[in-house]
């Protein structure tokens, strides 16, 4: 089901998500929805927050060979390098804005079935994993943007 993408107005954007307890049925639901409207919208990452629910949840597919990543309670543990490149947000429509992001990031998460996964990602999957778990703090791209770009 493709669920309504809050956006940068609404107040729950800014709020702390919760921590996950349950791998069950209700929590996959919520991941296919959340999937089926990231496509929809032809995003490459959401956040539980950005459709209303405060759940340390985020499911991302940039396009490569990761394919469809499902980050349950996502910790990043390390990060360095750096990268400047222009972001979006599902939840700020039609704005893109120079953000700087680490170039490799480390973390961990768990899958849906409750399975702890160890990730070591670069470039655009770094940036998205970093913009997507600011999302579960309550933070949105554009606290961060440089300087804004003009839509292509």
């Amino acid at each position: 089901m493709i669920r309504e993408i809050l956006t940068f107005d609404n107040p729950i954007l800014r709020e702390h998500s919760e921590k996950v307890e349950k791998f069950d049925e209700e929590l996959w639901k919520l991941l296919d929805d959340m999937y089926e409207t990231m496509k929809n919208a032809e995003g490459i990452g959401l956040a539980a927050p950005q459709v209303g629910v405060l759940k340390r949840v985020v499911v991302i597919d940039t396009g490569g060979k990761a394919g469809k990543l499902e980050l349950i309670n996502p910790i990043i543990t390390s990060m360095w390098g750096k990268q400047e490149e222009a972001e979006g947000c599902l939840s700020y429509p039609h704005k893109r804005g120079i953000v700087r992001r680490p170039m490799h990031v480390r973390a961990k998460a768990y899958d849906r079935f409750g399975k702890l996964h160890r990730y070591h990602v670069k470039e655009l999957l770094a940036r998205a994993f970093c913009h997507e778990t600011d999302h579960l703090n309550g933070i949105l791209y554009k606290d961060k943007v440089i300087e804004w770009v003009e839509d292509e």
